[in-house]
């Protein structure tokens, strides 16, 4: 019970942070007129964003491993033939999920806000880029998530 507490609360945190990168940090960013003060307040929300979206992933893939387990005690030699089809896809398109929400976090968010603490000169050029990666990064993570999601409710039906 606490198991599926704690899956749905990370769930409700990782698809807050994704929706909420997408709905108010990047939105709010297009609106400031100056780039230090939008490279500031990217870097800043960032900092934030990467470990509450990484974090939330991490307990929502081990408390659904946790509830795979309990499925598998209670299907039994039935688990396959009933859930094998839903369970393949679901666990497919959740390793590309993680990918992308990884590369996102570490390989574009995470080097970002280190190179502005660092001190480098981010032109507008590379901004605009890192921008467009972390709005198509996102828009693929929330299409994916949402595929996921649909196919862990079918396991449950």
């Amino acid at each position: 019970m606490l198991n599926s507490w704690l899956h749905l609360i990370a769930l409700v945190v990782y698809l807050g942070a994704v929706v909420g990168l997408w709905i108010m940090l990047l939105p709010a960013n297009s609106i400031l007129e100056n780039h230090r003060d939008k490279v500031q307040l990217l870097a800043r929300a960032l900092k934030l964003y990467n470990p509450i979206q990484i974090g939330a992933l991490g307990v929502l893939l081990f408390t659904g491993a946790f509830q795979l387990t309990d499925l598998k005690a209670a299907y039994r030699e039935l688990f396959v033939q009933q859930l094998g089809y839903n369970l393949g896809i679901k666990l497919f398109v959740a390793f590309f999920l993680v990918l992308f929400s990884v590369y996102q976090s570490m390989g574009i968010a995470h080097r970002f806000v280190k190179r502005h603490e660092g001190g480098d000169t981010i032109t507008s050029l590379e901004f605009g880029s890192i921008i467009r990666k972390l709005k198509s990064s996102n828009g693929l993570i929330l299409i994916l998530a949402l595929i996921t999601l649909w196919f862990g409710l079918r396991l449950r039906s």
